[in-house]
Formats: C-alpha cells, structure tokens, sequence
C-alpha cells in the first residue's frame, strides 16, 4: 500500500480488525519513510459491476458515491452511523448478489429508495427527491401524500 504522504510503497500494517459489522478489515498502517500512519480498509467484493445510466452511459459502480447519496439523504437525521453502514453494505451484497455485472441505475435507486424507506422516512422522502427529481412543492406533496395511508370514512 502506497503512502498517502510521501508515496513510499513499502508500509507496514501495525493492528488489523473487523470494522462495518464485519464485511470490511480496518488496517492501521505506519510508513517507516516519513512515519506517518494511516488507516485503510479493505472489502470483499464480488465482481465488478457497471452502472447504466437512463442516457446509456456505462460507468464504473462507486460504493463511495452510492455512501455519500445515502449519507446527505441521512444528514441529521437519528439513525444511528453504524445502522447507515449495515444498510450501505446490505445494498452492495444485494446488486452483487443479482447475477447481472450490469445494473441499471434506476434499479439501484429503488433499492436505496426501498432499504431508506425502511429506516427512515424523512431521508426516504430527500433521496426521493433528487431520486425522481421533483421540480416544485407539488411533487413533494404528492409524494407524501402516496406514503399516508387512507383515511377510514365513518359509516
């Protein structure tokens, strides 16, 4: 592993341990070039899946953009960090686990939308926001009109 301070590719790994429920190895590494120590983390990964976009765009998947989508969905909300974790690395195993290397990225948002939707309301409602790209305070309230149950008229 390559310094991220001074390049040397000769680090040394000082303590490993589970991080993330388990599904990722956490490493604290020491350069013994400049001494500067670091951490990296390491996951499985099943294959290497490709993310279609709705213009037919071909892109690599990014578990740390899908990360970032999830946690500005999530930004102040009581969920607790490690809950967000488990619920990230369920959704990696999930599209990995689909037997396609192809993915189209509206099937990966409806999985978040749906994994969201489960854990959090409010989030569920901000990443569906940008999700089906609401325009103007209409679409909101239609949408959060969808999620309330109907009211039960009197007889």
């Amino acid at each position: 592993m390559r310094c991220p301070f001074c390049g040397n590719v000769d680090t040394q790994v000082k303590d490993s341990r589970p991080a993330e429920d388990h599904v990722a190895i956490r490493r604290r590494r020491f350069c013994p070039a400049c001494g500067g120590r670091f951490t990296t983390y390491e996951r499985v990964q099943l294959r290497d899946l490709v993310v279609i976009k709705s213009s037919g765009k071909r892109e690599d998947f990014d578990r740390d953009k899908l990360e970032r989508s999830i946690r500005i969905s999530m930004q102040k909300r009581p969920v607790d960090p490690e809950r967000i974790d488990q619920m990230i690395s369920g959704i990696v195993r999930r599209l990995e686990s689909m037997g396609e290397t192809d993915i189209k990225s509206t099937a990966i948002g409806e999985i978040v939308m749906e994994a969201l939707a489960r854990i959090d309301t409010v989030a569920y409602v901000r990443f569906a926001s940008v999700y089906k790209n609401f325009q103007e305070a209409d679409d909101f309230e239609d949408f959060v009109h969808e999620l309330r149950p109907p009211v039960g008229k009197d007889d």
